[in-house]
């Protein structure tokens, strides 16, 4: 009988706790319809810029992100994002992304044809000054061990 009791008690702690992801948490809907629409990336921003080299999104140098053309879809979560500028590789690629109610824009790049479920590796941006017609978007990033964020600003285009 005690037995019993002490596997019972078991399962309720290992059922009762519960882990806080990320993806589990509830969707920021007035951020998300806010940042429907066509978007250009006008700048990416951080200390050091000078000298140092993000590959952000492990996809390319942060500055072949400025001039990027970014839709995004609110009532799916889906969209596109294509690099093009001059001095850069060009790339295209479908996106789902989510804003959650802390604050955090989630993205996963995905290819062709992919579904989002099968893809693990995503990104965590903070969502900052968000308006009508522009938003930022803050990544952070470890430079000497010392963190650093990189602000990607974002500007409607239509």
């Amino acid at each position: 009988m005690k037995k019993i009791i002490l596997i019972g008690a078991m399962s309720l702690m290992l059922f009762a706790c519960k882990t806080s992801s990320i993806t589990n948490t509830k969707l920021d809907k007035k951020s998300e319809v806010a940042m429907k629409g066509n978007w250009v990336i006008t700048s990416v921003t951080y200390p050091g810029s000078d000298y140092i080299k993000v590959n952000s999104f492990q996809l390319a140098d942060s500055k072949c992100f400025e001039g990027s053309a970014w839709k995004l879809v609110s009532n799916n979560n889906k969209g596109t994002m294509d690099l093009t500028s001059a001095n850069c590789a060009a790339f295209s690629s479908p996106i789902t992304w989510f804003v959650n109610q802390e604050g955090q824009f989630v993205l996963k790049v995905l290819n062709a044809g992919e579904k989002a479920k099968k893809v693990r590796d995503g990104y965590v941006l903070t969502v900052a000054n968000q308006t009508e017609t522009s938003f930022q978007l803050i990544d952070k990033i470890n430079v000497g061990g010392k963190m650093t964020d990189v602000v990607y600003q974002f500007q409607k285009t239509n």
